[in-house]
């Protein structure tokens, strides 16, 4: 609809008085034709003499009275319009579709354009697009950059209306259409003052020998004292390069602090350290590794050093051989490509086991869970604690929600004849019910609060323990009372095995509470074919002498036809990728538990000659479970990681939400591609 001018305001008032007057020279020949009708007659002649004089001059004046308006508007702009081309702040006025319609002098220097430039401000910097400049609110914190400096975008719309609103003399009708005004505030200065702040505050970082002991007791006694200076002096040149300052605090720890703005230059080496700590070889059978937690979170030095701290829990908890940069909620990792190495002493076990004695005597009840889709590693090593708090005479429960097929037959030897009480297994909601303040509960085989049976109980819960062989991630589970993380055991059955052992001298476990722990050993070691060490053979000796009956735990964990062939049909239909991984789908129609016959191909895949590294995707509950696997060269645990999973060098798994299982499968593929790209792997 087209715009029309129209005067309003005092103006409009002052132009429409007299046609106000009128009304009262009306009223007034009413009296006139009272006193004398001649009278009346004239007063009615002269009244409408009045007003057709009047309505002509207020129509011929109008319009020459609403153009002196705009003429005096118009002189009045170009008086602004001058100010506003001497402006220092950069300003260009673009229409509707972002073309620029003027520029004052500064924005036309600092783009190098003349007055008639106007093409659309888009073809001066790209990131300003009509799109960016139509939307209702401009972003904030919106830069544009040049060769030389840097700017920041602010722009208004300037609605028509809205410009006649506030005017008491001219109103534009029916006008939706807007110009925008464009600031460009320079902020180069700003910005590299911010950096070079930010550059020079101090980083702490806390640096560890991961096996110390091991290596040191592996060569002769007069070789160690040159072993230590060899680390010690790859360990302070290596930070000396960035200008750091290395202190050693003990004999396998150090604190380094250096600026921020030498990180960048260590993350595009990946650390190089770690590598070259590993290279010292003289005589030392084990190689040495070391742990770097990196604080970048906080604002005061004593926060960066508590980020330190928490940086190196997670790298030790990760099984060492790595350094982990800990940014607020964010969390990097680079290395732990090494395999774990078994700590010989059992020392560490000992305290573990008396510390959890001492929370189980000072609880009245034990709620104990594992990961969902409970498996027999979990299963295992909650019967392993329900046998703890059995002894202390506590009463124990053990969370499972839905029992799969691999599980049952393990459940089903714990029956009330044979004295365990009916209430020994408990779903989510049974749990909660019997939680209160003095209830201890127990987590097994997982660290990571989101992949537990019940996460309600640990937002709930005073006190919280936590047993898991997992390498951890940034999702923990905070604050536990008591947590035992050790990334170098097979399974979460063998790390409660040997607690059991120094528990009490007088515990004893039964024979079927002995199968189902060493079948979760058995489990987590492909029948000890990996990951499995002395401690590992020692822990399964423990069980055999508590009984195990290794026929009868055989027989507990065959298969049926249905699962078996649906691994056949996994190994038979899998893809070799790049000439080292096999990638196949295990189809999961008719079978219970898809997830573990899909762990089990993942497995048999290993002994095709050539393959590195397995990768078996599994569709089921609407997500995409993916297991991995591999025997010494590759660590499936950092691939897994990137598709948010994780677990050991060996054994680990993920699990994608959103996909279907062939884009699953091209997720899997492109993430090795860019691993292998970047030297992350190699093949």
């Amino acid at each position: 609809m087209k715009s029309r001018i129209r005067i309003k305001g005092n103006l409009r008032l002052y132009l429409q008085l007299p046609l106000f007057l009128t009304a009262i020279l009306v009223l007034l020949n009413i009296p006139a034709y009272m006193v004398d009708c001649r009278l009346g007659v004239s007063a009615t002649i002269f009244t409408v003499i009045y007003l057709i004089c009047e309505l002509l001059l207020y129509l011929g004046a109008k319009p020459k009275l609403a153009g002196e308006v705009i003429s005096f508007a118009t002189r009045y702009a170009t008086v602004q319009k001058h100010l506003l081309n001497e402006f220092e702040i950069p300003y260009a006025l673009l229409d509707y579709n972002g073309k620029l319609l003027w520029t004052n002098e500064e924005f036309r220097n600092l783009t190098g354009i003349d007055r008639n430039y106007h093409k659309s401000i888009t073809s001066l910097f790209a990131s300003i697009t009509r799109e960016v400049l139509q939307k209702p609110e401009f972003p904030e914190n919106f830069y544009v950059d040049t060769e030389t400096r840097h700017f920041r975008v602010s722009a208004n719309h300037i609605y028509f209306d809205s410009m006649t609103a506030e005017s008491k003399v001219l109103e534009i009708e029916n006008s939706e259409e807007f110009l925008i005004a464009i600031y460009l505030f320079d902020e180069t200065k700003l910005q590299h003052y911010m950096k070079e702040n930010a550059d020079q505050k101090l980083v702490s970082a806390i640096v560890y020998i991961d096996n110390y002991d091991e290596t040191m007791n592996s060569i002769e006694s007069v070789k160690q004292s040159f072993l230590t200076a060899l680390v010690d002096r790859r360990v302070t040149q290596y930070f000396s390069k960035v200008d750091g300052i290395v202190r050693k605090v003990e004999r396998d720890k150090y604190f380094v602090i250096f600026r921020h703005k030498f990180v960048e230059e260590l993350e595009e080496d990946k650390f190089k350290v770690l590598e070259d700590v590993k290279a010292i070889k003289i005589g030392n059978e084990l190689p040495i590794t070391l742990s770097i937690g990196v604080g970048l979170s906080g604002d005061s030095y004593s926060d960066t050093y508590e980020a330190a701290r928490a940086a190196i829990d997670l790298a030790l908890g990760r099984g060492g051989d790595q350094a982990v940069l800990k940014r607020d909620s964010e969390i990097t990792y680079y290395g732990g490509k090494a395999k774990e190495v078994e700590r010989n002493t059992r020392v560490k076990a000992r305290v573990k086991a008396h510390a959890l004695r001492e929370i189980l005597e000072s609880r009245d009840n034990v709620i104990i869970m594992g990961h969902s889709l409970t498996d027999i590693d979990s299963l295992g090593a909650g019967i392993g604690v329900y046998c703890a708090a059995k002894f202390l005479g506590k009463k124990a429960q053990i969370v499972i929600n839905n029992p799969t097929s691999s599980v049952r037959p393990l459940l089903e030897t714990f029956k009330p004849e044979d004295g365990y009480a009916p209430d020994m297994f408990i779903d989510s909601e049974q749990a909660l019910e019997e939680l209160h303040s003095n209830t201890a509960v127990m987590v097994v085989d997982t660290n990571r609060p989101s992949y537990t049976e019940c996460p309600e109980l640990l937002k709930r819960a005073n006190t919280i323990v936590v047993f898991d062989h997992h390498r951890q991630n940034s999702e923990v589970i905070e604050n536990p009372t008591l947590s035992y993380i050790e990334p170098y055991a097979s399974s979460a059955c063998e790390m409660v095995a040997e607690v059991l052992q120094y528990f009490d001298e007088n515990l004893k476990i039964e024979p079927v509470e002995a199968d189902c722990i060493y079948s979760g050993i058995l489990i987590d070691t492909n029948n000890f074919m990996q990951k499995t060490g002395v401690r590992t053979f020692e822990a399964a000796a423990y069980l055999k002498r508590c009984g195990v009956d290794v026929s009868r735990v055989r027989k507990k964990m065959r298969n049926d036809m249905d699962s078996y062939k649906a691994r056949a049909a996994a190994v038979r239909n899998s893809e070799v990728y790049r000439g080292a991984f096999a990638i196949s789908i295990c189809p999961g129609e008719g079978i219970e538990s898809p997830t573990i016959v899909g762990a089990q191909a993942a497995n048999e895949l290993l002994n095709i000659n050539g393959i590195k590294a397995s990768f078996v995707l599994t569709e089921f509950n609407d997500k995409v479970f993916v297991s991995s696997r591999s025997i010494d060269e590759i660590n499936v645990q950092i691939i897994m990681e990137k598709l948010g999973g994780g677990g050991h060098m060996n054994v680990a798994g993920a699990q994608l939400e959103g996909y279907t299982i062939d884009q699953a499968k091209g997720v899997i593929m492109k993430t090795l591609d860019d691993m292998i790209e970047k030297g992350d792997i190699e093949i």
